[in-house]
């Protein structure tokens, strides 16, 4: 049963999906994405666009925490943790010379942006944290004739980019007369470089393919910032208080590396199946330790982004049918398990997407997708990580809440 019927269009149905896989878990955002190197045309541009806004509330509030003062006559229901957020994606790619091709793409992979503001009972933990990152790679891919089909061999590197901030409330200064807010704040950055391998193998005729992909860690082994309490004041031995200062800090931490399987094969004339598996070493984010470079001043107090997650799954699956020479969909499924058990509000995910890819002519195509999804619930509060205790400013719970998500694309082929 030869389906040589199945278009373009159809044989990356599972690209027509970026809305769908734009929410996970750790600080996922954009992941990694080469589908672009297996387009047929010698030459193709791409650029995608998604939008993402999730409505994370967290309910039942408690500051556990009495050294930051206490802030539990603040607002502790319906606290809006989350923020809307786009993830944007180019690339090309071009036919080097028979069975060689290479893709060059930039992208954000990764990201976060918790805003629930200073007017609720856990500000001392968090008032507003944003990471963002840039992605630079290039992969190429060698292909060859094996048996009914082609068996392709890929590698590339990337160079990343990541930094991002976190304000939380370090002392409340209401009602001490002092004209402070009480807020402090910590930057970082740094970058480092990452390397893909994988391997495929493609059957055209019967619109199969399957991939194995695996894309290593980051290690961001210069991460320079700094921490700023000029908004607040420190106690110091033997009682009172010190004007905190902006000091120069340091640390380390690692992208987590991944590996993903993917594939599809059409099933008749003109319906596929495909899916796929992904596992990501989020557990290597436990806890990222922040010193100061001159500790000894004792006003340069060290700190820590307490994270804790654990790896991350996804698993999808779907179908997609061309329903004439222009126009094809698809429609899937999408379970993601939550980095977080026990500490933070990253639970389990399920996302039901949809997507059609309209090709305008020979050399134009224009994709659409849309993703709902369903984000379950749970709690947060103190744990113990190696005999250190984390997580003690506050506890809450959270509900059943969701997300939606829609994204946009145009590719140029010839």
């Amino acid at each position: 049963m030869r389906k040589r019927n199945i278009g373009a269009g159809i044989v990356t149905a599972a690209s027509l999906l970026a809305a769908t896989s734009a929410y996970a878990g750790g600080l996922e955002r954009g992941g990694y994405n080469i589908d672009l190197l297996f387009d047929p045309s010698d030459y193709a541009a791409e650029a995608a666009a998604t939008y993402v806004a999730p409505q994370r509330d967290l309910n039942n509030v408690v500051d556990i925490n009495p050294l930051n003062g206490d802030l539990n006559s603040r607002p502790n229901d319906g606290i809006r943790d989350t923020e809307s957020y786009w993830v944007p994606r180019l690339g090309v790619k071009a036919k080097i010379f028979e069975g060689v091709d290479c893709m060059a793409d930039y992208s954000q992979p990764w990201g976060a942006h918790t805003n629930p503001g200073e007017n609720w009972a856990g500000a001392n933990d968090n008032i507003e944290t944003k990471i963002e990152s840039d992605n630079y790679a290039a992969t190429c891919s060698y292909k060859w004739d094996v048996g009914q089909g082609q068996l392709r061999l890929i590698g590339g590197g990337f160079y990343q980019e990541v930094g991002g901030f976190k304000e939380r409330l370090v002392a409340d200064l209401t009602g001490t007369g002092i004209p402070l807010s009480g807020k402090g704040r910590l930057d970082l950055e740094g970058s480092g470089w990452g390397w893909r391998t994988g391997v495929a193998y493609e059957i055209p005729d019967y619109a199969l393919r399957v991939s194995l992909v695996y894309n290593s860690a980051v290690d961001l082994d210069n991460l320079d910032g700094t921490i700023d309490l000029r908004n607040t004041v420190l106690p110091v031995p033997g009682g009172g208080f010190v004007p905190g200062t902006l000091y120069d800090v340091e640390s380390f931490a690692s992208m987590p590396d991944s590996l993903e399987l993917k594939f599809q094969t059409g099933v008749a004339p003109d319906w596929l199946v495909f899916g796929s598996v992904k596992w990501t070493d989020w557990s290597q984010l436990q806890i990222i330790k922040v010193t100061a470079k001159d500790p000894t001043d004792p006003r340069n107090v060290p700190t820590s982004l307490d994270l804790l997650y654990r790896d991350g799954w996804t698993v999808s699956g779907g179908v997609g049918h061309k329903f004439n020479e222009k126009l094809s969909g698809a429609v899937s499924l999408t379970w993601d398990r939550g980095t977080s058990h026990g500490y933070g509000n990253q639970t389990d995910t399920w996302a039901l997407g949809s997507g059609v890819s309209y090709n305008v002519n020979d050399n134009i195509e224009l994709r659409l997708s849309g993703a709902l999804g369903l984000m379950t619930s749970g709690s947060s509060g103190p744990q113990v990580v190696d005999g250190v205790p984390v997580g003690g400013n506050i506890e809450y719970d959270f509900g059943t809440d969701y997300f939606a998500a829609i994204s946009t694309s145009l590719k140029v082929k010839f």
